[in-house]
This record gives structure tokens, C-alpha cells and sequence, in this order.
């Protein structure tokens, strides 16, 4: 299977996670859900990390430098603001907003990014850059601004999406010193586990509470390809593709995210479809890909 292929199928896999996610919230308290999906993504990762270490797949699941000191630090603090933080604004948030929402509300990572690659200096976008900016906020505010489906509960769930994003962009950044020296799989093996621990205390009282029989066998498939496929199996075909045609043409594949995320919870949970949603859609997408124009290298976001 080629990488163009492979892109596709993490598309699929991310834009359908939504959908899927929001409705095993109708059995399992959703940060009891969240707890559980980290666990096994974690094991998972650093299995896949130490058994390639055995392998020839160096760059993708393992490299050789050594873990210093300082690459713990920044290990920590990107995995209590990339994994803990993030993941428990992202699933608080989708609890209560939609799937749509939700989805749009992630695909302005790349806007968040560039914000703060310019504000400390790490990258110098242009008009380009800035104009698919103000177009990305045009179609966040038509989507979740408008009012005409927006309640208490669902604006502070987008709020909290705002919140994850800024952990995400926050992550990303902070990660790319690391991305330099050891495999992208690695450190995101080592930040979730860090992350996971500091997570689960968190999650102890919804773990608590949580009522393990009326639990279906569905909703513990669906645990897991949340944890297997979105994390795991999708990270790593993100990666794949970055270090096989580059960023810049991977990225252009997160466009279609959105599309699917929306396409699915219209399905499955019967979310409306209407002409403020496909505008919106239409407004962040377009923004988002003059934002990347003429952007040859740098790091984008993973849902």
C-alpha cells in the first residue's frame, strides 16, 4: 500500500473517531472512557517502540540517542500538556458539542501554530499565512458563533476545544527539538506515558463510578479502535508520511478531516447537516490551506 493510500486511511480512521467516540459516552462516563483509551494507546506505543528496536525501522519507531536528562524534562512537560491537559479539555469539550463542531473547531490547529511560531520567533508567515488566519475565524464563528445551535452546555464544550488546541499547538512545538534527535513514534511513546500517569489520578473518581456490567461489548470495540487505530496506528502513519514526502504535502490530507468527522456524525448520530455548517466547513478548510501555501517545512497537529 502506498503512503497516498495510507493517508487516506488515517483520515478515514481520525474523521471517524468522532462520531464513534461521542457515542460511547451513552454507557461510559467519557473521562473514565478517555483513562482507559490512554492506558492501552501507552502500552501499546511503548511496546511498538521497544520490539522495533530489534528492527530496521529506526527512523519511524526507534532511534539510538540516548534519553538525557534534559530530554526528560521536555518529555514531561510535553506530555502533561500534549497527552493529560489536551486529551481531558478534547473529550470534555466533545462530550458536549457536537461532532461537527468538534471537528472544525481541532482543524484550526495549524492557525494556532502559526500564531505562536510568530510570537516567539520561530517562523515568519506572510499575508498568506495571516489571511487564511482571519477566513479559519470567519468559519469557526459562522459554525459555533452564529447561535442558531448553540447552547450553555455545547459553548463552554467549544471552549474547552479551544482549550485542547492550544495544548496541541503547544505540544507540537515543543516536541520538535526532540523530533530532531530520537523517532517521532519514541517520543510520543514516552510523553503519553508520562501523560497517562498524570492523567489516571485525575480520572480515578469517574473510574470510580463507572459501571463495568452495563458496559456493551460494542462500546469496548469501540475503546479500542479509539486507542489502537486513532492513536496508535494513525500517529504512526502520520509520521510515516512526514518523513517519506514531507510536511507540507502531508498536511494537505488533514483537510479532508473535517469533511469526514461531519459526514459521520450526520450518519451515525444524526447531527444536522445545514448551509451554516457547510459554509463554516468551507471558510476553516479554505483558510487553513492558504494559511500552509508556500510553507515548506514545519510541524502540524495530530487529532
Amino acid at each position: 500500500m502506498n503512503i497516498d493510500a495510507l493517508l487516506l486511511l488515517m483520515i478515514v480512521i481520525w474523521g471517524t473517531n468522532y462520531a464513534l467516540v461521542k457515542s460511547a459516552f451513552h454507557e461510559i462516563d467519557p473521562q473514565a472512557f478517555n483513562a482507559l483509551r490512554l492506558v492501552l494507546a501507552s502500552v501499546v506505543m511503548a511496546a511498538t517502540s521497544h520490539i522495533a528496536r530489534r528492527t530496521t525501522l529506526h527512523d519511524i519507531f526507534h532511534t539510538p540517542a540516548p534519553v538525557t536528562r534534559r530530554d526528560w524534562v521536555r518529555l514531561a512537560w510535553i506530555g502533561v500538556v500534549g497527552h493529560c491537559f489536551y486529551q481531558y479539555l478534547f473529550i470534555g469539550g466533545l462530550a458536549r458539542t457536537s461532532v461537527a463542531n468538534g471537528a472544525l473547531l481541532v482543524s484550526a490547529t495549524p492557525i494556532v501554530i502559526t500564531f505562536l511560531s510568530t510570537v516567539t520567533g520561530q517562523d515568519r508567515p506572510g499575508l498568506l499565512h495571516w489571511a487564511g488566519t482571519l477566513l479559519s475565524l470567519l468559519g469557526i464563528y459562522i459554525v459555533v458563533g452564529h447561535g442558531a445551535h448553540v447552547t450553555e452546555a455545547s459553548l463552554r464544550g467549544d471552549v474547552m476545544l479551544m482549550g485542547a488546541v492550544l495544548c496541541w499547538a503547544l505540544y507540537t512545538m515543543g516536541a520538535r527539538s526532540l523530533m530532531e534527535r530520537h523517532s517521532p513514534v519514541g517520543v510520543t511513546a514516552l510523553s503519553m506515558l508520562i501523560g497517562t500517569m498524570v492523567y489516571l489520578p485525575v480520572a480515578v473518581p469517574n473510574l470510580a463510578r463507572l459501571d463495568w456490567q452495563s458496559v456493551s461489548a460494542l462500546t469496548w470495540l469501540k475503546l479500542v479502535y479509539s486507542a489502537v487505530f486513532s492513536i496508535c496506528v494513525a500517529y504512526t502513519i502520520w509520521y510515516a508520511a512526514v518523513r517519506a514526502i514531507g510536511s507540507a504535502r502531508t498536511a494537505v490530507y488533514s483537510n479532508l478531516m473535517p469533511i469526514v468527522a461531519m459526514l459521520t456524525g450526520w450518519v451515525w448520530l444524526r447531527e444536522p447537516m445545514d448551509a451554516a455548517k457547510v459554509l463554516g466547513a468551507a471558510a476553516v478548510l479554505a483558510g487553513v490551506a492558504l494559511a500552509r501555501v508556500r510553507r515548506a517545512a514545519g510541524t502540524v497537529e495530530a487529532p
